[in-house]
Formats: structure tokens, sequence, C-alpha cells
């Protein structure tokens, strides 16, 4: 049967088919709904999670497979990073169940703060990566990545990016296999990484990636397309689609499915029945160097660029020479629609307090990164996730006391049990005296509401034990932990003042639920009354219902508020109530 599937769906399906038993991830654009899809299929067949973090899921991962289970855990390009530690050790270790990793870049940095390339996590790690070009190979890579898995005792990497985890095309969808969990035996030299194990199973990977470089010389995911032509195209991934719309038979292609380890005679063979070969990846020159490195004289990054994404008219200018037939263009010039956080988001009021305090403010990965975007303008850094806590600590000791005291740190909710504890705690440890204020909304917003282990659901939306964000603080050693509406603005400042004149760490729960969660009722709208004076303080909250006109009065757009009030305690007039 065939299906219209997204790339992560057709991820999902594959490891589905393949008998998948255990399936951890932490959300992360582009990546998160192949574990969100993974969860539509039964219970009974497969275990799916949301772990606090990629670690946490990738370490589970390397745990089911060591038992005997299929295993797959996924994540975005920067989530990887956060995997790295637990990957690099089961690199030596293996599997004896297959073990998949996703990860899905993101060239044009989409929803992400850069825009790194993993293959060279596959090549650090000495592990093989499979790089789909469309739903098709989502599904069919997925599931020979298992058999990849268990036939050369590796873990594999599947790689994604944003056009194909967020693209539909057909695939053929098929039954699962049944496919039992092995027997564990317990086996110390193969899975206890100390040393001497270690060098023991080094020799094992050095090994395996060679017999891996020879299985790609002939392996069905690399494919030559023979079109008679002079040019040669070295291609992979979202690239290759690029390419066959922007040269079509014009040019001879070596669509590359596995993208390391990269087979010298595949290479070879095919550059020498060529004239000229160009190599067109998107980002960094990974197969460009790889070729050069065999002294074959490619074509690269010298016609293309290591920034964003690529188009078929880049392509065909490059290789061609042809440029992009004329276009209708519009005369006037669009305005650019920055992201803003929504009508009624409980972060604006957060933010809007801390820039009337002329607070720096130590942000991190979320929703609330949006607090840097004018009006709000408040987030003074954006590193990675629970650096808000990290950085603020060390900004604070090398500043000072007196700095310290107009710095706050902002967290989420869900990234605070991602990897924010630990910060606080190192805080706490070292005599800091830092104001944290965890941004809890109940959910995590950012990638699409998934629950997270202080909602009380699981992935399922089962009922769970839920983290108390007040014991947990307070088990950390922390005596200052207070819980307050951001919403009641003159509560919340006075709370905000308090804390951050303190000698002592202390953490500030700022705690209303997202806007967009379907069991907040605001009701009605708001609107602007003839006591209106002008003065425009109403905008300084950025919320997008709320404009100026040429003549400078004030509207609220009855379609975009949804009548969470927010603005009425800010206008010192009275000019704002609900409508009737």
């Amino acid at each position: 049967m065939k299906k219209l599937l997204l790339g992560n769906a057709a991820v999902a399906q594959g490891a589905y088919e393949a008998g998948v038993h255990f399936v951890s991830s932490y959300p992360g654009t582009p990546s998160t709904e192949i574990t969100e899809c993974m969860a539509n299929y039964p219970a009974d067949d497969v275990f799916v999670e949301w772990a606090p973090n990629e670690k946490v899921a990738a370490e589970a991962a390397v745990g089911a497979a060591i038992a005997g289970g299929r295993a797959m855990s996924c994540c975005k390009h920067v989530g990887l990073n956060v995997m790295a530690d637990a990957i690099f050790t089961d690199s030596y270790i293996g599997v004896t169940g297959g073990a998949v990793f996703c990860v899905a870049d993101d060239p044009g940095m989409h929803s992400s703060q850069n825009e790194q390339d993993s293959r060279h996590y596959a090549r650090a790690a000495k592990i093989p990566m499979l790089e789909p070009s469309d739903s098709s190979d989502c599904l069919n890579f997925t599931k020979l990545a298992f058999e990849l898995s268990e036939q050369f005792d590796t873990p594999v990497f599947v790689r994604l990016s944003t056009r194909v985890s967020h693209s539909q095309s057909l695939v053929e969808v098929g039954e699962r296999q049944a496919v039992a969990v092995k027997p564990y035996e317990k086996n110390i030299p193969k899975h206890v990484m100390m040393t001497a194990m270690a060098k023991g199973r080094h020799v094992i990977v050095e090994e395996r990636t060679r017999r891996l470089a020879d299985y790609a010389a002939t392996s069905p995911l690399n494919v030559r397309e023979d079109n008679g032509a002079k040019i040669g195209v070295i291609t992979a991934g979202i690239a290759y689609e690029y390419a066959k719309e922007a040269l079509g038979d014009k040019v001879n292609y070596l669509k590359l499915g596995m993208v390391w380890p990269l087979s010298a005679t595949l290479l070879r063979d095919f550059a020498a029945s060529c004239d000229k070969v160009y190599v067109i990846e998107e980002l960094d020159p990974f197969i460009e160097n790889e070729c050069r490195a065999l002294g074959l004289a490619v074509e690269g990054k010298e016609h293309f660029t290591l920034l964003g994404e690529y188009t078929p008219a880049m392509i065909r200018k490059a290789v061609l020479g042809e440029d992009e037939p004329c276009c209708i263009r519009p005369e006037e010039t669009i305005p650019n629609r920055p992201p803003v956080l929504c009508p009624g988001c409980p972060h604006r009021g957060t933010f809007y307090v801390l820039k009337k305090l002329g607070l720096t403010v130590s942000g991190d990965i979320g929703c609330y990164t949006l607090g840097a975007v004018a009006p709000l303008a408040s987030v003074d850094t954006t590193i990675c996730m629970g650096a808000s806590i990290s950085a603020a600590h060390g900004m604070a000791k090398v500043q000072g006391a007196e700095f310290n005291k107009k710095l706050v740190s902002v967290i989420g909710d869900s990234t605070f049990m991602h990897s924010g504890i630990t910060g606080l705690s190192d805080i706490v440890y070292n005599k800091g005296a830092n104001t944290v204020i965890i941004l809890d909304n109940s959910i995590t917003g950012m990638t699409g509401h998934q629950e997270n282990p202080t909602t009380g659901k699981t992935i399922r939306g089962e009922a769970t034990r839920q983290v108390d964000l007040v014991k947990l603080c307070g088990a950390l050693g922390i005596e200052h932990v207070t819980v307050c509406d951001p919403f009641d603005l003159k509560a919340f400042e006075a709370v905000v003042r308090e804390e951050t004149a303190r000698d002592d760490v202390s953490v500030i729960i700022a705690q209303r639920p997202c806007a967009l969660l379907k069991s907040v009722k605001y009701e009605g709208h708001c609107e602007i009354t003839d006591a209106c004076r002008k003065c425009k303080l109403c905008m300084k909250l950025g919320c997008p219902a709320i404009s100026v006109d040429e003549s400078g009065a004030v509207h609220i757009d009855a379609t975009q508020c949804n009548g969470c009030g927010l603005c009425i305690g800010v206008c010192p007039f009275g000019a704002i109530r609900k409508a009737d």
C-alpha cells in the first residue's frame, strides 16, 4: 500500500516495520515528529518515551540494544552534541539488538542556534551514516539501518535535514516484522568500557570501518545514474533532489545513500567515467574533502556556499551556467514577519517586567528566546540548553555582587529538566547568589506541546508522577523559592526586586500555562476605550494583537486577541477593557 508521508513519519514507519522495540528521544525541530509518530503505534509493539534530555535518551537506547531489543533515539543536530558522550562509547560497545540514532540537521537555521554538519560525528565516532533524500528513502534506509547495525555490530546514524524531515512523498508501506528480543548475555569485555577492554574494542572498530567501506562499494544505498554525459555529480540527501530538478539528465549522478564510510573504489570509478565532477552538498565540504584526499579533481565549494540551503536555480547556474527563468516579482517590498511570542503567552509578562527593571537576562533555548525580539528586547545571551543558569554563574563571578543584583537567568520548565538542574547545583555548591526564573508554562512549548517530567503525563498521555519544581529546588539546597504568576505584574515585579536584592541564590517559578493549551480558556477579547491617551505603553508588550495606525490611535485586533488581559494591567489610564 502506498501512502503520502512526511520524511519523519516515514522514518517512524520504517522503524516500526523493522520491529523496533524501544524508542527514547527529546523533542527538537526538525526531528520531533519521528517520535510523536512512533507513539501512534501500539504500546504492546513498541515502548516510546520522551526523555529529560538527549543524553538520557541515547543511554536508554544503548541499554535497550545491549539487552537485545531493537532501539532508536532521535534528535536535532544540536541534540547530537548532548548525545555524543554516550554515542562515542557505544561505537566501541556495539549492539546486541540493532541501535539506530536519527539526527536531523537544519541548513538555513529555520529553528536553531547554529548550522552544524552532523556528518562529522559519523567520522569522528566511527559510526556508519545513511542519508535519505525523500520519504521513500527514509522508510527503506531506516529498516536497513537496523539490519546493518546487527550485521556489523555497530550503532547506525540516519541523517535527515529540515526539507527531508518536513517534505512529503509517496512510500510503499509494509507490515511489521516480528523480531524477537534477543537473550541478554553477560559480556564484560564487550560491554564494560574500562581502559583494557576499550583498547581491544578499538581494534574491532577499525576493522569494522574497513568492512563497512567495502560494503559501501557495492551497497544498493549508493546509486549510479549514467545518462551518457561528460559531467558527473556526486551528491546525497536533499541536495540530490535539487540537483535532479536543476540538471535533469544532462549529467551523470552518484547518489550516496551511505555518507560514511565512503568507498574509495566507488568514488574513483565514478570520477574516472566523467570529464568533470561536481560535489554538490549543503553545509560543509564533507564528501568533497574525502574526494580530494583520494586525489580526485572535483569541484565543489568554489562554486557553492557554505551557508544555508541550496536551490535548483543555484545549482543550475553553477554547473550549466544557466540563469533562473524570469519570474514575476511583486512591485512592493514585502515586509519581514519575524517570529513573536503568541497572544496570551505567559512569558510576555515576565519579559515586560525584566525590561522595565533594566535587568541583564541570561537566556536559554525555547519560546522565551523570543524575549530578545523588540520591543521586549530583554534577553542578553542565548547559548545552548541550560546555559542560562551556568553562564549567569560565570558572569556574576567575574563582574561581582553589584552586577549580580541586576542579573537573572530565565529557563523553561522542560529545559530546566533537560540541563538546568546541574547548573543550579553548581551555583549552590560554589556559593553563588544568582536569581533563576523558571518559566513554567506546563508544557514543552517551542517544539509543539510535548510532555515532560513536570507535566504529569507521558508521551501517550498516560498519567505519571510529576516532578515538583519547588521540592526539587529545595533538595538542591535553595532556601528561597517563590511561585508567582507573571501576569500579576505588580506582584511579579515585587518578587523580582526582592529576590535579585538577596545575597543568596534564589529561584522564582513564573507559573502560568501556555495560552495554546486546550485546558486554557480565556474569554472574549480586549478593546481600546475612549480613555486612551495614545501613550503607547501597551505597545511595549509586543503583543501581535495590538497595533498603532498612522494617526497614532491604538487598536486591538479581535481576531488575534484571546482575552488574556495582560494589557489591561499595563495601561495606566484604564483605557483597555474586555469587550461586551
